[in-house]
This record gives C-alpha cells, sequence and structure tokens, in this order.
C-alpha cells in the first residue's frame, strides 16, 4: 500500500538527492547489476492494494475481500500518519490471516502475474532489464506474492517481506517477520550482494527507498506517474497466456467496490438471463439475448439446416468459455450436439442442449459420429479447454479422422467485469459468471466448410494436417497467435495438476458448464 501521488505541482520527492530516471543514459558505460523497488518503480502504480485484494478474494473469500475493501481508509490513515510498515502489517493481516499456503501460492502462480505485467513501466524496465548479468527486487510486498510474477516475467531475484506460518508451514497467520522498507531494504542488499560489489543502477520511487539506492553505484528516481508508458507483452521474459480468477480488470478500490457491490444482482441477472431464455425456442433466442443485454453478433454463412439425405455438419470452434456450444446453437438458431470424451450426469441433466460422450476407439467413434450427423449438426472444440487470451491452443485431430463435412467457426466472448471460466473455482458457476455480466457479449463467425481436398478422406491429407490447417483458418480469423500449448500445460500451470478427470467421484472437467466438454 503506498501513499497517493503528490499534487502535479510539486516535485517528486527524492529528486533532489537522486536524479529522475529519464537522466539515465545507457551509453554512458556498462552495467550489469541491478536492484530495483517494485510498485511505483518497476511498475506504473505504486498502490499494491489491488493485489492483496486478489489474493484476498481467490485464496481467500468475498467476505475477506470485502474486510479488505473496508479497511482501505484505515490503511492510508496507518500510512500516511504512522508508517508504511504499519499500513503493511495490517495488510497482511486482513489478507492472510488463516489461508492456505498452496492457495496462495497458487494465486501468485495463476492470477496476479497478468496484472503485474499490464502494470510494468517501459521506461524503468528498459533500464532495469539492461542490466542483463543480476537483477534484483526489493520490495515491501510479501515474496509468496510478487515472487512467481518476478522471477518469470522480469528474470530477477526477488526478496520481499516474510510472512509467518503455522500448521507446520500449511497456513499463514497474518503476522509479517519484519516489513521491507528503509533500512530493512539497504540490509538486504548488503547481504545478496555480500562480495562487496554493490549494484551497479539502484531504482526507487520513495524515501524509504533511498537506503537501499545510496549504496548503488549510481541511483534513479522513478517520478509518480500512473499514465507512464506500458512495456509491451512481448518485450517481458513471459507472457500470461494462461491465467486464472473471476476478475476482468486489476481492482483498483473504485473497481474492487463495484465488483463486490454489482456481485448480488449481477447474480439475480444471470438467474433471469438463464432461466427466461431456456424457455423461449432456441431460433427466438438470438433475439431475446438482445432484450436481456446480452450481444451476439453472427456472421459469415451458416450451415444449411440438415435434411433427409443431406447430413449436418461438424462445427469445429475455438474455445473461449461453457457455453460456446450453447452459442453456436443460438446462432444457428436450431439444436446442436456436443460430443465430448468426458461428461457427468450432472452436466448431462442440466445442459440445454445435447452432450454425448466418446469412447477413445476411432471405429466405434466414426460410427457414433456419423449417426449424430445423421440427426443433425455437431459441435467439438479441439483445444479442450478455454484460453482467455488471443491465442489458439493445439487442436486435438481426432475430428479429422470422424468426418470430412468440417466447418470452422470462430468465437470470441465479451467479458468486462467477471470470466465466465476457471481453472481452480467452482465450474458449475462458469455459465452463471459470464451472464452476471452487465453487457457480455459473444461473436460467432461462420466460415466457409473445408472442401474435399483439404479433408483426410477426400484429399488423403493426415489428420494432424487437417487439425493444423483448421486452427489456422480459425486464428486468421480472429486475429489470434496459434501455439502448440495443451489443455496439460494450463493446468500444471494453474492448478498444479495435468487436468485429468476423476470418473467417479471427482470434479467434472475444466468446462464442466453446460454442454461444454473437453475433447482432447
Amino acid at each position: 500500500m503506498a501513499a497517493p501521488p503528490p499534487p502535479a505541482a510539486a516535485a517528486p520527492p527524492g529528486c533532489a538527492r537522486f536524479p529522475p530516471v529519464h537522466h539515465y543514459d545507457a551509453s554512458a558505460r556498462p552495467r550489469r547489476t541491478a536492484a530495483a523497488d517494485l510498485d511505483g518503480t518497476l511498475l506504473a502504480s505504486s498502490s499494491a492494494f489491488p493485489y492483496y485484494f486478489l489474493v484476498a478474494l481467490e485464496a481467500g473469500s468475498y467476505a475477506r475481500a470485502l474486510a479488505l475493501l473496508l479497511a482501505a481508509p484505515l490503511l492510508l490513515l496507518l500510512y500516511t500518519a504512522v508508517s508504511e510498515a504499519a499500513a503493511i502489517a495490517l495488510l497482511a493481516l486482513v489478507t492472510f490471516a488463516g489461508l492456505r499456503v498452496r492457495d496462495v501460492e497458487a494465486v501468485a502462480r495463476g492470477v496476479l502475474p497478468r496484472h503485474y505485467a499490464a502494470g510494468v513501466r517501459a521506461d524503468t524496465w528498459a533500464v532495469f532489464r539492461g542490466c542483463a548479468v543480476r537483477r534484483v527486487v526489493v520490495t515491501a510486498s510479501p515474496a509468496v506474492m510478487v515472487g512467481e510474477f518476478v522471477r518469470e516475467f522480469l528474470g530477477a531475484e526477488v526478496a520481499g517481506t516474510e510472512l509467518e506460518t503455522c500448521a507446520g508451514g500449511a497456513r499463514f497467520t497474518g503476522r509479517i517477520r519484519a516489513a521491507l522498507v528503509g533500512e530493512r531494504k539497504r540490509e538486504v542488499v548488503e547481504r545478496l550482494f555480500a562480495g562487496g560489489d554493490m549494484p551497479d543502477v539502484g531504482l526507487g520511487d520513495r524515501e524509504s527507498d533511498h537506503d537501499f539506492m545510496a549504496i548503488c553505484k549510481e541511483a534513479y528516481m522513478v517520478p509518480p506517474d500512473r499514465r507512464a508508458p506500458r512495456a509491451a507483452a512481448d518485450s517481458l521474459l513471459s507472457r500470461a497466456v494462461f491465467h486464472d480468477g473471476r476478475l476482468v480488470r486489476r481492482p483498483d478500490p473504485a473497481q474492487a467496490l463495484f465488483a463486490l457491490a454489482y456481485l448480488p444482482l449481477g447474480f439475480l441477472l444471470a438467474l433471469f438471463r438463464v432461466f427466461f431464455n431456456l424457455m423461449i425456442p432456441v431460433r427466438l433466442v438470438r433475439h431475446t439475448y438482445r432484450l436481456t443485454g446480452i450481444r451476439l453478433a453472427v456472421r459469415g454463412t451458416p450451415p444449411p439446416a440438415p435434411r433427409p439425405g443431406a447430413p449436418g455438419s461438424l462445427l469445429v470452434c475455438n474455445h473461449r468459455t461453457a457455453l460456446d456450444p450453447i452459442i453456436i446453437s443460438v446462432a444457428l438458431g436450431r439444436p446442436v450436439t456436443c460430443v465430448t470424451y468426458s461428461v457427468s450426469r450432472l452436466s448431462t441433466a442440466i445442459a440445454p442442449i445435447r452432450a454425448v460422450a466418446l469412447t477413445r476407439d476411432r471405429r466405434a467413434d466414426a460410427v457414433r459420429m456419423a449417426a449424430l450427423l445423421a440427426e443433425g449438426d455437431v459441435v467439438v472444440c479441439p483445444e479442450g479447454t478455454t484460453c482467455r487470451e488471443p491465442a489458439l491452443l493445439r487442436f486435438s485431430a481426432l475430428f479429422a479422422e470422424l468426418t470430412d463435412r468440417v466447418v470452422p467457426v470462430a468465437l470470441d466472448a465479451r467479458q468486462g467485469t467477471y470470466y465466465g471460466s476457471t481453472a481452480r473455482g467452482w465450474k458449475w458457476l462458469d455459465p452463471y459468471f459470464f451472464y452476471m455480466n452487465p453487457r457480455p457479449g459473444y461473436e460467432v463467425t461462420f466460415l466457409r466448410a473445408l472442401r474435399p481436398e483439404e479433408t483426410c478422406g477426400g484429399g488423403g491429407r493426415s489428420a494432424v494436417d487437417v487439425a493444423n490447417h483448421v486452427q489456422r483458418v480459425i486464428a486468421k480469423e480472429l486475429g489470434f497467435e496459434c501455439t502448440a500449448l495443451t489443455r496439460k500445460d494450463k493446468y500444471m500451470k494453474l492448478a498444479g495438476n495435468d487436468g485429468t478427470v476423476r470418473k467417479a467421484g471427482g470434479r467434472d472437467d475444466d468446462d464442466a458448464g453446460p454442454g461444454a466438454k473437453k475433447f482432447a
């Protein structure tokens, strides 16, 4: 938590002692090592409150997040009237007391990096990255919170405030060992550079950074500027292709207040949208969506409806939320069937469209697919899991072996407040979180059906070639990037497991919303 920036007319504190960072001259001499603060220095915002809030929400509960939000005025008072260390101690107590260490680590790995990465300042990152031999981030934020981001995205060591644990190290007590501010930052830098060769460059943004900056060979102050240009995503050392958490936007106090205050109303709105549209004939739902505030844009030419002698099409789409097959059904104005490898009885019972499980036996599945296509259109999501970023995961090739009647469908979902997908949360709530957004939206683009020469049966192409071709066609339409990442990669990153579905007594697959199951 940091104090609000000074008025625009005031000179940034510390500039009289250390020059501002824009005076840094990269060509003056080689610099190999650097030590820098995080909030307000490498990050444009000087406030760490949004990241504490995300931990309280995602590793704790909405009640804990609300308690932290209500404590915000007291935190600001402590920071300005008492000390930065006192504010950090209260922040840690409200945020971490009683939380399981593994839950906090999961949030630090899957939720926080995206928000941190979006706030990296371009100017200070250029200075920090230029010191390629050794980079150290010295921050008052808890090391468990920032460590994953700092190591993976900034390629730096991290020294942060350490938290006390109990229950054999399984839970946090909420107490800190010592807030890493002022002289303690200097002590840590001296210990990390124990050989006596202090960092070539020191970067900070507040008076409590002066102690460690003073022992660096040269040091620069970072003037407060919340509108400072951000570093391009591809300039960082990693990218957040996979991320978790329900909140779409960085929860600054105003956005955090809206997300929590709107939640009960949003849930009621979601219930109305779901159950009202369930009562409407599918051919009319596209119009009732508009009446209930759901934006649905349909582009391209939908495949013709199946009829005797002309079977349905296999609609192959990218996977944005658990609602993808339902949205395609609404866009077509007719029922579809969703094929999957894994479907629970509960999902089958509540899904408004038919969900059919395949067997992994290619011959049997081909027969099953032919029968399903004779009845109507079939939807498949060959990525096997949702991806929030503008990227497509590797497509499973199985669909290409089952039929040549393939129609690629490009999907994009618009979610302004809550994400309608999760890797660690309650997946049955995913559709409701999507509909809880004030103005949720979907874009559905029906692309040209594959020509016979582009398929396995008619063109003799391999299933992998066909799958890769469909992936490229959809990615080009959406302006997305094709990747070779898989469902397993996502779950290892976000949940620490391979995402394997337990057949009995376990959780459903990752996209356990109505009608959208894994296919790889």
